[in-house]
C-alpha cells in the first residue's frame, strides 16, 4: 500500500501545527512535507522536530527557496538533519526572474545543478518542483521544463501534475519523457470549470477532474517515492486531508 504524505502549506491557515500533525497521523498519513515558514528560525525548527516526534510522522522532503539554498547552505543542511529530510526541492521562480528563451532556462538548470552540489555531497537528493509556467513554451518555442533538465541533467523532479495540466501540457507525455527523474509527486486535483472559486479552483483529491487513478498506475512505474497531497487554498484543511486520503487509497 502506498504511504501518503501531506504538504503542510495546505494547512498554513489552520494552526496550530501540533493539532494538524495529530490530525494527519490519525487519518493515516505517514509523512509530511515542509515549507519555508515552518523553519524560518531555529526555535521553529526545534518545535517542528518535537511535534513530528510526538505525532509519529516523518518529514523526508522539504521545500527551500533558491536564495536560501544558494546563500545559506549550512542552515539548510542543519534544518534537514534536524528534522530528518532526505530530499530538498526548490519550489518556485518569481515571474520577474523567469527567462524567455530555451537558452535562459538551460542556464537556470545549470544554476540549480550548481546549487545542488553541497546537498548531494551531504547525501541528500535535490530537485525542482514545477508550477505551470515550466510547460508553457517560451518565445523561441522551447519548453522550460525540458530546458531546465537539459541544463541540470542530474536534477530530480517533484512533479506537480495539476499544475502541468493547468499549463496546458499532457502529464503522461512529460512522465514518459522525464519519468526517470521523478522522486516525488504532488497529488492535487482541479475542480470543474467555474466551481470552487473560493478555493482557487482546486478540489479535494479524487473529487475533481484529474484522472488520478490512471496517473498513479504510471507514476508507480517511475522512481517516485513520495506521494504528497496538496491543496493551495482549502476552505477546510481537515476535510481536504480526510477526503483526499480516502480517495487516494483506491487509486
Amino acid at each position: 500500500m502506498t504511504a501518503f504524505s501531506y504538504q503542510l502549506y495546505s494547512s498554513r491557515n489552520f494552526p496550530p501545527l501540533a493539532a494538524t500533525l495529530t490530525m494527519l497521523a490519525d487519518l493515516g498519513y505517514a509523512e509530511v512535507e515542509g515549507y519555508g515558514a515552518l523553519y524560518a528560525d531555529p526555535a521553529l525548527v526545534s518545535e517542528l522536530k518535537t511535534h513530528l516526534g510526538a505525532s509519529g510522522l516523518t518529514m523526508p522532503t522539504g521545500h527551500f527557496g533558491l536564495q536560501m539554498l544558494e546563500s545559506d547552505v549550512d542552515a539548510v543542511l542543519s534544518i534537514a538533519r534536524e528534522v530528518g529530510m532526505q530530499r530538498l526541492y526548490c519550489p518556485h521562480l518569481a515571474a520577474e526572474e523567469r527567462p524567455d528563451s530555451g537558452a535562459g532556462y538551460e542556464a537556470f538548470g545549470r544554476r540549480l545543478a550548481e546549487a545542488a552540489r553541497p546537498y548531494r555531497d551531504a547525501g541528500l537528493g535535490f530537485g525542482w518542483h514545477n508550477h505551470d509556467f515550466e510547460v508553457r513554451p517560451t518565445s523561441d518555442g522551447a519548453v522550460p521544463l525540458d530546458a531546465i533538465f537539459a541544463g541540470g541533467p542530474d536534477l530530480e523532479w517533484e512533479a506537480d501534475i495539476a499544475w502541468v495540466i493547468v499549463g496546458g501540457a499532457d502529464p503522461l507525455a512529460l512522465i514518459d519523457t522525464h519519468g526517470g527523474r521523478i522522486s516525488a509527486v504532488h497529488i492535487k486535483d482541479i475542480a470543474p470549470h467555474g466551481e470552487a472559486l473560493d478555493e482557487g479552483g482546486w478540489a479535494d483529491v479524487g473529487h475533481g477532474t484529474v484522472d488520478w487513478a490512471g496517473l498513479m498506475v504510471r507514476l508507480r512505474q517511475t522512481p517516485c517515492r513520495h506521494f504528497i497531497m496538496e491543496h493551495d487554498n482549502p476552505g477546510d484543511a481537515t476535510r481536504f486531508a480526510r477526503r483526499s486520503i480516502e480517495a487516494a487509497r483506491s487509486f
